[in-house]
């Protein structure tokens, strides 16, 4: 996978896609390039910024609802054509109080989640975006991949990780590279996480001491979904998913 040609969805998306979210707990498809629904505190993207890059396709992402204070979502899709380049980026979005690095002290997760279909090469990831001031443009872009498939890679300026750190538990292959004016940082999993538990500032951390990410940046945006760059019949199912930042 020539992983520099892996753009940023979750940015695309968030920049120029401004509809006004439904509050909907009901199970319902949405299936247009930018619908999306709300419930709780999160807002729920389909997000198709990348289809003109597939010779054929479509995605179409369903709200389940809330249960047990976790969000239930899915996404079905099929793409073809354009094989180094993401087609979408079915993400959920939550609300939180913009910060500076320096003053959160935790963003606990979970996910769990299941992918089927044929000939998938997508990824499974958190996107979070940091900026110099709170309402400012994104100037980095942290990703956790906790799945890639296929031979599904992330940006990079060399196609090697620069580094091969243990968060959470688990090894990552840190890779970084420029999407535009930003500085785009992917940790992949050394194998799939479909059950994950654990605090994203970790990752944070790792960067602020390690990879000199100042710590004055403010968090902007936390995501989570997937970027499928082609396949048939695929389906990502998340029957529980839970994050917030304190």
């Amino acid at each position: 996978m020539k992983s520099a040609l892996l753009a940023s969805a979750a940015f695309v998306g968030l920049t120029f896609a401004t509809p006004t979210p439904t509050v909907d707990k009901r199970a319902e498809s949405f299936c247009g390039q930018w619908d999306s629904r709300q419930t709780d505190v999160y807002t729920l993207y389909n997000n198709l910024w990348g289809q003109d890059n597939a010779d054929s396709g479509s995605q179409c992402t369903t709200l389940d609802g809330m249960s047990g204070g976790k969000l239930a979502w899915s996404t079905s899709w099929s793409w073809s054509g354009g094989q180094y380049n993401v087609k979408s980026y079915a993400n959920a979005v939550v609300s939180f109080t913009k910060a500076q690095l320096s003053a959160i002290s935790s963003i606990p997760s979970t996910w769990s989640w299941s992918y089927k279909g044929n000939g998938i090469v997508a990824n499974v990831a958190y996107d979070l975006f940091t900026s110099s001031s709170a309402d400012g443009d994104a100037e980095y872009e942290i990703m956790i991949w906790l799945a890639a498939l296929g031979g599904a890679g992330p940006i990079s300026s060399s196609g090697s990780p620069i580094a091969t750190p243990t968060i959470n538990g688990v090894s990552w292959s840190l890779y970084n590279g420029p999407n535009g004016n930003m500085n785009v940082y992917s940790f992949v999993a050394s194998s799939q996480q479909t059950n994950f538990n654990g605090d994203l500032t970790g990752f944070i951390s790792y960067l602020t001491s390690e990879q000199g990410l100042p710590t004055t940046q403010y968090l902007t945006s936390v995501g989570a979904g997937t970027e499928p760059f082609v396949g048939s019949d695929a389906v990502l199912t998340t029957s529980g998913y839970s994050v917030s930042v304190s």
